[in-house]
């Protein structure tokens, strides 16, 4: 059998917190790396509060995951947006997203692959956004989140023979606090957002989660290198924020 050990960055609210529930509830130990506790009564969640766009900080967390966990699942969740037209992009802002939307990863899966590769056995899901294929006011949001899809398409080939796959699930307009730090709650701005939306209707959580689930499953051992946009079909078609 094998291990199922995950850990989710982001994991004490919205998106992340769904992942984190949605893979205890498939047996999984599960744990949460962000800067709160995760505030989820299971036994089998931990959390590691932790800074991850500070480098150093990050980088003992990793040495703490590993050594008491060595979880085979990697669930790269966390982010932030630092919303800017080009006239105002602020390259600290770019700098601070570079290192927690791709370095992070980066530390997180070369924390967990010697681990993962005794056992022949590895799942990476990193979480993208729709606005990889670009939107407004998202220089350094979209300029990271893009570089995620190729970092996943590289690990994907790199590491394939090892048994671990690498995938993506890109979000489109999904209603957690992230969101509602751009747009009102309640206001006719998020109502027309939702009109624009294909199905009709902006995304929950719980609809990230089970992609999630899917790309981290132990039986999808022949699907790697993917994108997976769970937008409501935004990303065929245009979207205004």
């Amino acid at each position: 059998m094998t291990p199922k050990v995950a850990a989710v960055t982001g994991g004490s609210a919205g998106i992340g917190k769904a992942i984190c529930e949605d893979l205890l509830a498939q047996g999984y130990e599960v744990v949460s790396l962000a800067r709160r506790k995760a505030e989820i009564d299971h036994p089998k969640l931990h959390s590691l509060e932790v800074d991850l766009s500070d480098r150093a900080a990050t980088g003992e967390a990793v040495r703490e995951l590993v050594e008491r966990f060595a979880p085979t699942t990697i669930v790269h969740n966390a982010g932030v947006i630092r919303a800017a037209l080009l006239p105002e992009v602020n390259l600290d802002d770019l700098d601070a997203l570079v290192d927690l939307h791709l370095g992070c990863a980066i530390q997180l899966v070369q924390g967990a692959l010697p681990a993962m590769r005794a056992q022949r056995f590895g799942r990476v899901v990193l979480l993208s956004s729709r606005a990889a294929l670009g939107l407004a006011t998202r220089t350094s949001y979209s300029a990271t989140k893009a570089g995620m899809l190729g970092m996943a398409r590289t690990w994907a080939l790199e590491l394939a023979a090892d048994g671990i796959t690498v995938n993506v699930v890109a979000p489109g307009p999904i209603r957690t606090d992230m969101f509602y730090d751009v747009v009102e709650a309640g206001s006719e701005k998020e109502r027309a957002l939702a009109a624009s939306v294909p199905v009709k209707r902006l995304g929950e959580s719980a609809d990230v989660a089970r992609a999630v689930r899917f790309f981290a499953d132990p039986d999808n051992s022949f699907v790697t290198g993917q994108v997976l946009y769970v937008c409501g079909g935004t990303s065929i078609g245009s979207l205004v924020l």
